[in-house]
């Protein structure tokens, strides 16, 4: 399912196409950069197959890094306003035709940073706007589930993290603790892993590897000693997980150091999953059930050889037959305004019967 991006002349004939009035806003923040779409209410979204195709997007903005953990809060807080302000301005909206918002950021670990988060945007909006604050990776689930949250997200980009949600609202998580505390199997963790390896066979601790000179050459550096300042040079983690590819091509070309860093970042991400399908207990008693796996993330796109996200899928239909791998069709910031269409016709739902 592909958007279909229209500008603010748009909404009028939108709404004689029977949505509803005013917009909603998703905002998907990642540690590389952070989408924001406007989208006009779609008031059946209860019946998942009154979705409409193509999706009537009004506009799209992208800016920088949004975690505030990466760039500081000044820095976090004024990306968010700032690409917030670009999807009103393209749309034709203002801030007061905004129903509601939901924004997935990485970095939302605990109460706290929602908090954090939403007393920003309560100071960009006026009060009548609902505003739903989320990890990413409940965002990235809503993009392959169109806005229904049940199953299992796996996203692996720069970080990694495995997210799911029983039929009955329980929710877990697995992994996404940020690249000190373990995000193995993400490009971070995949790039550090090929790092480590040049600087273990330079100095004689590890075995000779093709990831010397194919990173050297990437990085434009002359000798391995090199990669030490330039690795403690930039905070960024994007920068060493944009390394992957040179990994994926060593192991491609027979490299056994790079395939093992592979293997290893399989197993990681499948046993993120698994621990949350098992906590969830999504597959069922009889460990059959179905249900879906929602694949997201640089990392786990599809690869001209080594297929780190197929490799995923075979280890993760090994443990359970009924797990139904997805690769969404639109973007987590789509699945992000879905989420706040979704919220807000249930609290109004609650608020009718209550």
């Amino acid at each position: 399912m592909e958007s279909d991006s229209k500008g603010g002349s748009g909404q009028e004939e939108l709404r004689e196409n029977g949505y509803g009035s005013g917009v909603v806003l998703g905002l998907d923040g990642g540690a590389t950069s952070t989408v924001c779409v406007c989208l006009p209410m779609i008031p059946l979204l209860r019946d998942q197959l009154s979705l409409p195709d193509p999706l009537p997007v009004l506009s799209r903005a992208v800016a920088g890094c949004s975690n505030y953990n990466s760039v500081g809060e000044n820095a976090a807080k004024a990306t968010l306003e700032q690409v917030i302000s670009d999807a009103l301005t393209e749309s034709g909206s203002d801030r007061s035709a905004v129903h509601a918002v939901c924004l997935g950021v990485s970095g939302v670990n605990h109460p706290t940073d929602q908090e954090m988060i939403l007393n920003w945007l309560r100071e960009i909006f006026p009060s009548h706007v609902k505003i739903y604050v989320q990890n990413d990776a409940v965002a990235a689930l809503a993009s392959g589930t169109m806005g229904k949250l049940h199953g299992c997200v796996l996203v692996s980009g720069t970080g990694s993290i495995a997210y799911g949600f029983s039929k009955d609202g329980k929710e877990a998580r697995a992994a996404g603790g940020g690249p000190i505390l373990g995000d193995w199997g993400s490009g971070y963790g995949i790039a550090a892993q090929a790092l480590t390896a040049v600087i273990r066979a330079y100095d004689g601790r590890g075995s000779p590897t093709m990831l010397t000179n194919r990173i050297l050459k990437a990085l434009g550096l002359s000798s391995p000693e090199e990669i030490i300042g330039w690795t403690y040079a930039d905070r960024s983690w994007a920068r060493i997980a944009a390394l992957v590819p040179e990994v994926v091509s060593c192991a491609d070309a027979g490299d056994q150091i790079a395939h093992d860093i592979l293997v290893d970042a399989v197993k990681e991400l499948g046993i993120a999953v698994k621990a949350v399908v098992e906590r969830l207990c999504l597959c069922g008693e009889d460990r059959s059930g179905s249900f879906p796996v929602v694949m997201v993330g640089g990392v786990l796109e599809s690869n001209k050889g080594w297929d780190i996200g197929k490799e995923v899928v075979n280890y993760i239909q090994k443990l359970y037959p009924g797990a139904h791998p997805i690769r969404p069709k639109v973007e987590p910031a789509i699945g992000a305004a879905l989420l706040a269409c979704n919220f807000l016709m249930n609290e109004k739902n609650i608020n009718n019967h209550g």
